[in-house]
């Protein structure tokens, strides 16, 4: 889940990256191929203006022939778009136009600061005869005696609007077509880059459910550190653990027998009360140190990367066993079991929980003790095995189930056994975060439902 958050975030982060690099480019390379075009378009009307300047400081060209060298049809057609004015600005009335501009003016472009020199060229856009957009430029001529002149020509902006619209649908469909590229490249990097990621994580969690005991596998230069690591910790973390049960077995080993020697110095005291007081005491200790042990043992196993076990086989083989030892009386085991049934957990704990409620259940069986395995799912990523056992007994009431769950407490003394089976079932499956349940048997007897965790 957490790599699948990581390609996400991977893929959305380089998603917009591109997005914004993409969409960055396509403005800067618009705004510059818009001024291209401008400069196109300017030089090609500061030929006519250079035109008209040459015309019009020439004194031997009559009024009724000026311009003779635009040579531009567009010119002397009305409202064309094209046009051309020349402005007298010494005070005499002089105003030429083209014919384009029939009986109309052109509006001159705004001064941009009082340091413009008037024999410069100036360009810009002004608003033209019916409404349309026009690109302009404009310059000063002195001429002296002859006087000061205005020149201006203008052409139709809209020229401009459809080279620069045209450039921009296909700026629009080559980035678009290059932005899916760069996605789908980035989905293939993403996918592919993280996949050691994923063998990881998989592997853990193979690892974690007892189905491995270490990472295999070749993984690239950048994670075969992190895989090395990973693998040395699952090392030391067994070491440890054997340590553990080490020093378990050496502390038992070590209680028994000075526990061996006080039960021998009493017994050989025969009915003293000192030394049954020492045998009373002695027998307790024995019991706690191996409740205790047992505890020790069981959490330094749960320590170690759990193992799965196949339900199935256990319980037959145990049923077999209980119909063996039980066969003078005629005890029945039925046993249903789903095929993939498996436990989280050691063999021998199975065996032990599960050969406790079956001994307990035919011990006070008349005829016919039923066990029932089924896998559960108890939430999104986590699952159970139920292992139901019902004999056909006198069963308990609620008082006495609550009893009988307690160490060492026995209802019928003429029952073999010590009363501990049923409450070490109750501790082992609470170290495996499972329980145990005594209610009523369809069948008239004691029901036990154990639920452990599923591999």
């Amino acid at each position: 889940m957490r790599a699948n958050s990581l390609a996400l975030r991977l893929f959305v982060t380089a998603t917009l990256w591109t997005v914004v690099i993409l969409a960055g480019t396509a403005i800067l390379l618009s705004s510059l191929y818009r001024q291209a075009v401008e400069r196109s378009f300017d030089h090609r009307l500061s030929v006519y203006l250079r035109s008209l300047v040459a015309d019009v400081a020439s004194p031997d060209i009559p009024p009724d022939k000026f311009p003779q060298s635009l040579g531009e049809p567009l010119f002397e057609l009305p409202l064309s778009g094209w046009y051309w004015q020349v402005t007298r600005l010494d005070g005499k009335k002089d105003l030429r136009v083209s014919r384009s501009l029939s009986d109309q003016q052109l509006k001159p472009l705004p001064r941009r600061d009082s340091g413009d020199s008037e024999a410069e060229t100036r360009e810009g856009y002004v608003q033209g005869p019916d409404d349309q957009q026009l690109r302009l430029i404009e310059r000063t001529v002195d001429l002296g005696n002859d006087g000061r002149f205005l020149i201006a020509v203008a052409g139709d902006a809209s020229e401009i609007e459809a080279e620069t619209e045209a450039f921009y649908q296909a700026l629009a469909i080559t980035f678009g077509a290059l932005a899916i590229v760069l996605i789908l490249t980035t989905v293939f990097q993403v996918r592919f880059g993280l996949a050691p990621l994923k063998r990881i994580s998989e592997s853990l969690t193979a690892i974690r459910s007892g189905a491995a005991e270490r990472l295999e596998g070749n993984f690239p230069d950048e994670i075969a550190p992190l895989a090395r690591e990973t693998n040395a910790l699952i090392d030391a973390n067994k070491q440890i653990v054997e340590r553990a049960r080490t020093h378990v077995g050496n502390l038992a080993h070590a209680l028994k027998t000075p526990l061996s020697v006080m039960v021998n110095e009493a017994v050989s005291r025969g009915e003293d009360s000192f030394a049954q007081k020492v045998r009373e005491q002695t027998d307790i200790m024995r019991d706690q140190v191996a409740r205790h042990l047992e505890r020790a043992r069981l959490a330094a196993r749960l320590t170690t990367i759990a193992t799965i076990t196949d339900v199935p086989p256990v319980v037959a083989a145990l049923a077999r066993t209980m119909e063996k030892i039980h066969r003078d009386r005629n005890i029945v085991v039925d046993v249903d079991a789903a095929d993939h049934a498996r436990f989280l957990g050691e063999r021998q704990d199975l065996e032990e929980m599960v050969g406790n409620l079956l001994d307990n259940a035919c011990k006070w069986a008349q005829s016919r003790v039923a066990v029932e395995v089924l896998p559960e799912k108890t939430g999104p990523n986590m699952q159970s095995v139920r292992i139901v056992v019902d004999d056909d007994g006198p069963g308990l009431s609620a008082a006495e189930r609550e009893q009988v769950a307690h160490r060492g407490q026995r209802l019928d003394e003429t029952k073999p056994g010590s009363g501990l089976g049923l409450s070490i079932v109750v501790e082992l499956a609470g170290l495996y975060g499972g329980k145990l349940t005594l209610g009523t048997a369809p069948i008239g007897g004691l029901r036990a439902e154990l639920v452990l965790p599923a591999g």
